[in-house]
């Protein structure tokens, strides 16, 4: 996961930030990706209802019929197609929010996968298909999701947020609904690229408060967005890549407790994704752990 050169661009049908060549480079090899992701059910939660996900889509050779012993070696390495992470934190009580969050993690998996080929068989300068094939699979989850609690009333009230790095070097795309959050770091600067869909946000975008009244509102943990909630407003940002970035996908239990500059010196002074999860996982413990909490932290690393 890495950042943009300038602001990212968001929703469907805006111009790309441009890809710079020397910003982009070769792809990066399987073995030049590092990530690792951790969830905890924090200290005041009974269950947890975060949900991830880190994965690799590739396109395999499937051999039916040969005469040939050394089939494995025509075959050869799947070529990696995209890298994909996800966090999903569920809302309600109960096992809704834990139902809502895994089938949209599992769910929005297969809809994904469909949505490459839009990729792949499109316009290289014109990725306008894929985005809306994005935002098509958030709306298709939403629907999925109304349906089932229409059909079943033990299901009534489930929602989830949707945070979705997707990496098609040298793009990447941001696929977000909800308040869990995606961040980069790059030279140094930490950036926040997704926006919480809050309550709060909504009054502090409309100049009503300042972002500091606003987060000290009860409107701070009022969605206005959600997955299977009242209203589903998916956002894709697309965002070049640059080597030697990483990024950070989170639920809102980390950044209830942690600040921003605590993120950027866990980040900045990492020795390994691993490390970085699990000492950030540990700061929001000792902040309180009101809530479930869920990272991933990803990089590249150049080998040659």
């Amino acid at each position: 996961m890495t950042p943009p050169d300038d602001a990212p661009t968001r929703a469907s049908g805006a111009t790309e930030t441009p890809v710079q060549s020397d910003a982009a480079g070769r792809k990066p090899r399987d073995e030049e990706i590092e990530f690792y992701g951790l969830t905890h059910r924090g200290k005041v939660r009974e269950n947890n209802q975060d949900h991830f996900l880190v994965c690799s889509l590739k396109k395999h050779v499937d051999v039916h019929l040969t005469s040939l012993p050394q089939v494995e070696q025509i075959a050869g390495r799947a070529e990696r197609l995209a890298f994909l992470a996800m966090v999903a934190d569920g809302v309600g009580s109960g096992p809704h929010g834990e139902e809502a969050s895994r089938f949209t993690a599992e769910t929005v998996t297969r809809y994904v996968i469909e949505s490459m080929h839009c990729y792949y068989t499109a316009d290289a300068t014109d990725d306008t298909a894929f985005t809306r094939a994005l935002e098509e699979a958030a709306v298709r989850v939403h629907v999925d999701i109304a349906e089932r609690a229409a059909s079943d009333a033990t299901f009534r009230g489930m929602a989830t947020t949707l945070t979705l790095w997707i990496s098609v070097w040298p793009r990447s795309y941001l696929l977000q609904v909800g308040d869990s959050r995606c961040y980069t770091l790059y030279e140094g600067v930490l950036r926040q690229i997704s926006r919480d869909q809050t309550m709060a946000q909504e009054l502090v975008d409309s100049g009503v408060m300042s972002r500091t009244e606003a987060y000290n509102t009860r409107w701070a943990n009022v969605l206005s967005s959600s997955i299977g909630g009242p209203q589903s407003a998916p956002v894709v940002t697309r965002i070049p890549q640059r080597w030697g970035a990483i990024g950070l996908l989170c639920t809102d239990g980390l950044t209830k407790h942690v600040s921003d500059e605590r993120i950027e010196e866990r980040l900045r002074t990492m020795t390994t994704p691993k490390q970085a999860c699990e000492a950030l996982v540990q700061d929001a413990l000792d902040g309180g752990g009101g809530d479930n909490i869920t990272v991933i932290v990803g990089r590249t690393v150049r080998r040659d």
